[in-house]
C-alpha cells in the first residue's frame, strides 16, 4: 500500500522555507559592502532626528512626581486620567495593572500636585477601593538620572576595553562599539515613538541590551577575523546560521514575556529590548557585516586577529 501523499507536504514546506531564507541570507552575504553600511547608517541618523524632536518623557522616578495607587478599581484608564486631569487642572497619566487577585489603577501626577486630592476625588466614585501613594522629589529624580547616565557610560567604556583587548584592531573594534550604540538609540527613538517613558527600568533593559547585541557583533567578527572557510561569505553564512538561531530565540522569549506579562514594567522591559534586538539583527548582520567585508578586502588573508 503506498503512502498517502499528504505526508510529504509539511517537510516539503519547511524544506522550501529553510531554502527561501538560505537564499535570501546568501543574497545579503553577496551584498555590495557599501550598500551593507550606508542602509543602517541612514537608519541611525533617522533615530538620533527623532530623538532630537521626540526625546522619551522621562518617568516620575527620574524627574520626581506624585503616584498614587488604588486596589480594587477597574476603570478605562484614558477616561479615568481625562477626568482627573479635568478635576485637578494638570495633566495626569493612569494606567491599569492586574495582580495575582486584585485589578488597580496607577495615577502618575506632576510635582506639586497633592495625593490626597486625588484620593478625595477618586473616593467619590470608587468609595471601596484601596488608596496608597508615594511621591518622588525633583533632587532624587536628578540623582537617579546621573546614576542612570553613569551606569550606561561605564558600561560603554567596560565593553570597549574588553572588545579592543580582545580584537587588537581599531576597525572591528570601533564598529561593534558603534553597533551597540545604534541599537540604544534606535531603541530609546521606538520609545519616544509608542509613548514608553524613560525610567530606572527601561535604563536597565538598554544596559541589559549592550550584553545581548555585543554578543551576536562578536559571534560575527570573530568568524569572520580568524575565518576557517574559503570566502568571507561562507563565514558569514556560517556565522549568521547560529547567531540568528541565538537572537530570534531571545526575542521569542521577549515576545511571549510581553504578551503575557500584567506588570507595566516588565512590558516596558520586554519591549525596549524587543525594539534594541529587531534593530541589532540590522546593524549586526548588515552594518557590521558591510564594515568587515571592506575591512578583510584590504588585509591580507589572515592578517586579522
Amino acid at each position: 500500500m503506498s503512502k498517502p501523499k499528504t505526508k510529504g507536504k509539511p517537510s516539503a514546506g519547511k524544506a522550501a522555507g529553510a531554502n527561501r531564507t538560505r537564499k535570501w541570507l546568501k543574497s545579503l552575504a553577496e551584498m555590495e559592502y557599501k550598500k551593507m553600511i550606508l542602509y543602517p547608517l541612514v537608519v541611525f541618523l533617522l533615530a538620533l532626528i527623532l530623538l532630537a524632536v521626540n526625546f522619551p518623557i522621562l518617568g516620575i522616578d527620574l524627574q520626581g512626581g506624585v503616584v498614587v495607587t488604588a486596589y480594587g478599581v477597574d476603570a478605562n484608564p484614558d477616561q479615568l486620567a481625562k477626568d482627573l486631569s479635568a478635576k485637578l487642572g494638570v495633566d495626569v497619566r493612569v494606567e491599569s495593572f492586574t495582580g495575582v487577585d486584585t485589578k488597580g489603577v496607577r495615577v502618575y501626577a506632576p510635582v506639586g500636585t497633592d495625593p490626597t486630592e486625588i484620593i478625595q476625588i477618586m473616593r467619590e466614585t470608587y468609595p471601596d477601593a484601596e488608596y496608597t501613594h508615594s511621591e518622588v522629589q525633583p533632587t532624587f529624580g536628578e540623582i537617579a538620572q546621573k546614576q542612570g547616565l553613569r551606569a550606561i557610560a561605564l558600561a560603554f567604556i567596560a565593553m570597549a576595553v574588553v572588545v579592543f583587548l580582545f580584537f587588537r584592531h581599531p576597525v572591528p573594534s570601533f564598529t561593534i562599539i558603534f553597533s551597540a550604540l545604534s541599537d540604544m538609540a534606535i531603541a530609546i527613538a521606538m520609545m519616544g515613538i509608542f509613548g514608553i517613558e524613560l525610567t530606572t527600568a527601561t535604563i536597565a533593559a538598554l544596559l541589559m541590551l549592550i550584553g545581548y547585541t555585543v554578543d551576536s557583533n562578536i559571534l560575527l567578527t570573530t568568524k569572520l577575523l580568524r575565518r576557517k572557510e574559503d570566502t568571507v561569505e561562507d563565514a558569514y553564512l556560517s556565522a549568521v546560521s547560529t547567531g540568528f538561531t541565538m537572537s530570534t530565540t531571545t526575542l521569542g522569549a521577549l515576545i511571549v514575556l510581553w504578551f503575557i506579562s500584567t506588570s507595566q514594567t516588565i512590558d516596558n522591559i520586554a519591549i525596549v529590548l524587543i525594539f534594541g534586538l529587531l534593530a541589532d539583527f540590522m546593524n549586526t548582520w548588515v552594518l557590521n557585516a558591510g564594515v568587515l567585508k571592506w575591512y578583510l578586502s584590504r588585509a591580507p588573508r589572515g592578517g586579522s586577529a
